[in-house]
């Protein structure tokens, strides 16, 4: 049996590692653009702030891969023929496959902007993504950033560090508010802003400038005003990569459709990740997950499946964390309070700042149940949250074992008394 998987990110290969697990007959191969070896997607950032090297981000020695005797073809897919059950390599040989698992990540949004096309205007995804990037550093005074979120930030981050002034342009009214509370939000502007980052909030991009020679030489926002810069960041979110299927006639809507155990309507194939757009069925709105954490999630699942296991995939409680602007964020399970578009009937909270407002804590109850985690600046254990919210935990459970979940390092101050005296206090 041989089993071809494009894309080599961390769906890619987790489930080819899964796989090989249970099927140690079967010929594995993957194909990438990208890179030739596996590598941690989320440490591109700190690879162009120098704290480490490319070579420190892949998790396996380069010699693992023949041990676990999986074949790694470099190369650019241009479609699928599941007809012939091939794919087809822009000048290599078509690669045969019994089985195939469609991987190919994201691509960041252009929405049609005059000038997006320009040299010096780019996203921030891939690894060729960061090489551009420092190409387009050399002799770089100022760069605008077009859009908020997790990706944005961290592009911001990483060019203040190389001391390039930047200014961000943010549609909404605060940054990341569509997922953050407000209160976190406002936290965020703030701290943009102290690092001396130039935050333009209700600000929309209405045309890249040409210098002439076909680079990029400034924006024009939709109010008219003009910024000068030698680089434009387009992060304004991704979206599935489907640039793999070509002409195929592999079904697709915004991602690639499957079922809950990652199977589209064509046999043999299969699609997971960040380009798979998972079909719920009924009233429920199909879903496209695009995070480290899920992609792994979904290899593990695809993997089985393929093996020849029945898996039905179940993300359970929701999580997510990052690190941005020395700042650190975890989520746990439901936090809907305190969203500017929330429902009416959303659950109660609670909510802790500290005094410097570079720590807090959110909980999302329902009928006195910790339902939801909220923390900055405070490194809660993911397991325990988690368990806490499976068992239904009550919130004076919850407090009186708070201590239980921070895992800062031992000399960092614990806010534990400070959130719990405030909590109580709210509770009487």
């Amino acid at each position: 049996m041989r089993v071809v998987i494009i894309g080599n990110g961390i769906t890619g290969i987790t489930a080819a590692l899964r796989l090989r697990t249970l099927q140690p007959d079967w010929r594995i191969i993957t194909i990438s653009n990208e890179s030739d070896f596996f590598y941690s997607r989320p440490a591109l950032m700190y690879i162009y702030m120098g704290h480490m090297r490319f070579e420190d981000t892949k998790p396996y020695e380069d010699w693992y891969w023949g041990r676990m005797r999986i074949e790694r073809l470099r190369g650019l897919v241009t479609t699928v023929d599941v007809h012939n059950k091939q794919v087809e390599v822009r000048h290599q040989t078509p690669v045969p496959f019994d089985k195939l698992l469609v991987a190919t990540g994201s691509v960041s949004n252009k929405f049609g902007w005059p000038g997006q096309n320009l040299k010096r205007v780019q996203g921030f995804y891939s690894l060729q993504d960061t090489r551009t990037l420092e190409e387009n550093t050399a002799g770089l005074k100022r760069a605008v950033i077009v859009g908020g979120g997790l990706i944005g930030i961290e592009l911001a981050e990483m060019l203040h560090t190389r001391g390039v002034a930047v200014s961000i342009l943010v549609r909404e009214p605060s940054y990341w508010n569509n997922v953050m509370p407000n209160a976190e939000s406002a936290l965020i502007n703030r701290l943009i802003q102290q690092e001396g980052i130039d935050l333009r909030l209700k600000t929309e991009l209405a045309e890249i400038l040409d210098d002439g020679k076909g680079r990029a030489c400034g924006v024009v926002t939709k109010d008219g005003d003009k910024i000068e810069c030698q680089l434009v960041g387009l992060t304004a979110g991704v979206s599935p990569n489907l640039s793999a299927l070509g002409h195929s006639d592999i079904p697709t809507g915004r991602g690639v459709l499957v079922n809950p155990s990652f199977c589209t309507d064509v046999p043999d194939v299969y699609a997971a990740g960040d380009c798979a757009e998972i079909v719920n069925g009924g009233e429920n709105k199909n879903t496209i997950e695009q995070l480290w954490y899920t992609g792994k999630m979904h290899g593990e699942v695809v993997g089985r499946v393929i093996a020849g296991q029945r898996v039905v995939y179940d993300r359970g409680i929701w999580f997510n964390s990052a690190k941005f602007l020395n700042l650190e964020w975890h989520t746990y399970g439901q936090v809907t309070c305190g969203l500017s578009e929330a429902e009416p009937d959303i659950p109660d909270c609670l909510y802790w700042q500290d005094a410097g407002g570079r720590h807090t804590m959110r909980f999302s109850l329902h009928d006195g149940k910790v339902i939801g985690f909220n923390t900055m600046g405070i490194r809660y254990r993911h397991l325990v949250c988690e368990r806490w919210i499976a068992e239904q935990r009550t919130v004076d459970y919850v407090l009186e074992h708070l201590g239980e979940a921070n895992f800062d390092p031992e000399f960092f101050r614990r806010h534990e008394p400070e959130i719990v005296d405030s909590f109580k206090e709210r509770l009487r």
